[in-house]
């Protein structure tokens, strides 16, 4: 496995310092990192050329010794104006092209229609057509999609295998983040055990935990069934790292391993730590 990390760890130090993508990796390989990922370009500079920055970036990485491990979007494929939606996604797809990424994750929705009994399986079946048009896209350009364990509708393992075999194409599968099982209150290892076929990309991620039956720390947040976690150093957390790390490890998954780092605690700091963390555990 290799180890990388999200360009999303870097965000507050992003904000406080207004530095661009390019220190970042600079950051990045200064620590040890193997590659980065980065979310979408968008939302990180004025500059409306994405493919001529995805260019760049991807020319300076290969200068500086670092890959470039993913590309993540957001996507809702229950839009209203599902075409314009996946018209939108495939042009993210050309974007991952251009900074050379094997692999750009996208979401699926962010919310269900409020239909009468209109369930997660609905959502499946409305949705599955289109996401497998989109990885269609992306596998003539050499790129796989996937999704992650994200967002409280396809948090739960089952619903994002089920979701996978919905769509039916070897090139579409899982961003299998073994810190976000908890915000589903389901047990990481078990998750990453039904995750570890589909995984294309792996983040990892640590949550400090409260019980629901005290009030909601500031910095927390409540997770489905109403307890609280809050993002934190990898390692430092509640998330077995290590025991998901063996789950995927026994599959033979042999791709990134990429810190996503969400914590109060100072980023570049916090990072590092991981990084450690994790080059001993992988």
């Amino acid at each position: 496995m290799k180890i990388g990390v999200s360009s999303y760890s870097f965000g507050k130090y992003i904000r406080e310092t207004g530095c661009d993508y390019f220190k970042v990796c600079d950051i990045a390989k200064e620590i040890g990192f193997d590659g980065i990922e980065f979310t979408g370009l968008e939302g990180y500079t004025t500059r409306t050329d994405l493919i001529e920055l995805a260019g760049e970036i991807k020319e300076y990485c290969a200068k500086i010794g670092l890959e470039i491990a993913a590309y993540t979007v957001g996507a809702n494929f229950l839009a209203e104006d599902i075409e314009a939606e996946v018209a939108k996604v495939c042009k993210c797809v050309d974007i991952a092209a251009a900074l050379g990424a094997p692999v750009m994750r996208h979401d699926v929705c962010y919310a269900l229609p409020k239909k009468h009994l209109y369930s997660y399986r609905d959502a499946i079946k409305d949705m599955a057509p289109y996401i497998r048009r989109v990885t269609e896209y992306a596998k003539e350009k050499g790129i796989k999609t996937c999704t992650e364990n994200h967002g409280y509708i396809f948090q739960k393992p089952e619903r994002v295998e089920e979701l996978i075999l919905a769509v039916g194409s070897d090139n579409y599968g899982w961003l299998c983040d073994m810190g976000n099982f908890l915000c589903a209150d389901t047990d990481p290892v078990l998750a990453v055990g039904i995750a570890a076929p589909y995984t294309f990309h792996v983040h990892a991620k640590d949550f400090l935990f409260k019980a629901g039956n005290v009030d909601c720390p500031s910095g927390f947040f409540t997770t489905l069934c109403g307890n609280h976690i809050r993002g934190t150093v990898v390692g430092h957390g509640i998330v077995p790292v290590k025991n998901c790390l063996a789950a995927l490890k026994r599959v033979g998954y042999d791709g990134y391993v990429s810190i996503e780092f969400e914590g109060m605690e100072d980023c570049v700091p916090a990072i590092r730590a991981g990084f450690d963390y994790l080059k001993k555990n992988i």
